[in-house]
């Protein structure tokens, strides 16, 4: 069965065992997928309400692409889930002879890079759950605010969790300019979540 389609209590039993998946990156995709969640909440909230029709449209356009949003990051949490499976096979194949060595290594390094850009990948996903909070917050029903302002905190850690998985798959991997490149793109995913999640939390109200 698909993660997405487990339950909450099975999924989170699931993640508690010895299972090899779902891991931190499957779980990380499915926050980001409740981050956006929660920004289509707030435009659910706001879009028929009386005094915000000037932004019914922005919130229409608001769930729909938090909806799209949702079913690709569901879906990355099985896609995380596959290519680590994919690794651990790898770790099974045979080592006899020299010529097994090198053709498990081999296998290894391509699942290893594999099981880097399905999180990286994860990880430019959940980036786009920013511009949904922050309209969220901006522009929507004000006794929601702080669930816009929840799917921002949600969606940063999502994307430094997924992106711990692509660091400490690149320290195994062989091919430097691989390494190097993967390394700035996780540099500049990080930078912008902060600076995202910062303009996000600017817009709250005064709270106790």
């Amino acid at each position: 069965m698909p993660l997405q389609d487990e339950s909450i209590l099975h999924l989170s039993q699931l993640t508690a065992s010895k299972a090899p998946a779902p891991g931190g990156g499957a779980i990380c995709a499915m926050v980001g997928a409740f981050a956006a969640a929660l920004a289509a909440m707030v435009a659910h909230l706001t879009k028929d309400k009386k005094g915000y029709e000037a932004v019914s449209a922005d919130m229409e356009t608001l769930i729909q692409q938090a909806d799209d949003l949702q079913s690709l990051l569901l879906g990355d949490m099985d896609r995380d889930a596959a290519s680590f499976t994919d690794y651990m096979q790898a770790l099974k194949l045979p080592k006899q002879t020299q010529q097994q060595k090198d053709e498990r290594q081999q296998a290894l390094q391509t699942a290893l890079k594999k099981a880097t850009l399905v999180p990286l990948e994860t990880g430019k996903h959940i980036t786009l759950v920013f511009p949904l909070a922050r309209l969220a917050v901006m522009k929507g029903n004000t006794t929601a605010v702080t669930d816009g302002l929840s799917a921002a905190m949600l969606a940063r850690s999502a994307l430094r969790g997924v992106l711990l998985n692509v660091k400490i798959n690149l320290q195994s991997i062989e091919d430097e300019a691989f390494v190097c490149a993967t390394a700035e793109a996780c540099r500049q995913l990080e930078s912008y979540a902060e600076e995202a999640e910062k303009e996000a939390l600017a817009l709250q109200p005064k709270l106790q």
